[in-house]
């Protein structure tokens, strides 16, 4: 199932529902763009020369990390 956001158009305002979905989706936009900004602070990412299975396993030990350091 995929939720989509919606906008408002000129005659017919947003229900409650789709106010709530809305809401919901800029939430979880917003703990991933949160960490991505963070992650941007490891400046060892720019020289990162691996495969990219375990690139992508280092970058999720690293979320992991970030999140947790920031959670503090």
């Amino acid at each position: 199932m995929v939720i989509t956001g919606c906008k408002a158009a000129r005659t017919k305002p947003v229900t409650a529902a789709k106010k709530q979905v809305n809401k919901l989706i800029a939430s979880v936009r917003a703990v991933c763009e949160h960490a991505f900004a963070h992650l941007k602070n490891w400046r060892i990412l720019t020289k990162l020369r691996l495969n990219v299975r375990h690139a992508t396993t280092l970058l999720r030990a690293l979320l992991v990390l970030t999140n947790t350091e920031v959670a503090r």
